[in-house]
């Protein structure tokens, strides 16, 4: 049980890592953060796409983050627009930070980070295959579905083809 009153152990390093974003960077940069402290006080951010690139950088090669490995990229549909989560680590510092960056639903994209983090590559492909997420900056091909497949089937309106009998 967690006493609300009392803030998270990784609060100080969240807010170590805006005040260090917003100097490097902008002030725009981040939309919101937060402890997720459902995933074990996991530090998290929410940031302006336009500014993910330039913060992507930041994150692998500044010293004071240092986070040199993309753990995991996903897609999210939450109907009103795409998001998408980059879970990171540092191997220098042994720190976990997630970052969510969203996208419009129909026609939005994010620049790749496929230069940042060459683990994207597969991911990004990922993102766009089932959820229909474009990635700037990249060819992105199919990964999961056949190369004629129509749509892209973890949309929640997807319709799934009537299969013949």
């Amino acid at each position: 049980m967690t006493d609300e009153n009392v803030p998270s152990y990784n609060q100080p390093l969240l807010d170590s890592y805006v005040e260090l974003i917003n100097t490097k960077i902008s002030e725009k940069t981040i939309v919101e953060s937060y402890i997720n402290e459902d995933n074990f006080h996991l530090p998290t951010l929410i940031v302006d796409p336009k500014e993910w690139l330039a913060l992507a950088n930041l994150l692998r090669d500044d010293e004071e983050f240092a986070f040199n490995y993309l753990m995991n990229l996903s897609g999210v549909d939450y109907i009103e627009y795409m998001e998408v989560i980059y879970h990171l680590y540092s191997y220098k510092r042994n720190q976990y930070l997630a970052v969510k960056v969203k996208t419009e639903r129909d026609g939005g994209s994010l620049p790749s980070v496929i230069d940042v983090w060459r683990a994207a590559d597969w991911q990004e492909r990922e993102a766009y295959d089932l959820l229909g997420i474009n990635f700037t900056g990249r060819e992105i091909t199919r990964i999961l579905m056949p190369d004629d497949w129509v749509g892209h089937p973890l949309r929640k309106d997807y319709v799934f083809p009537e299969e013949e009998v």
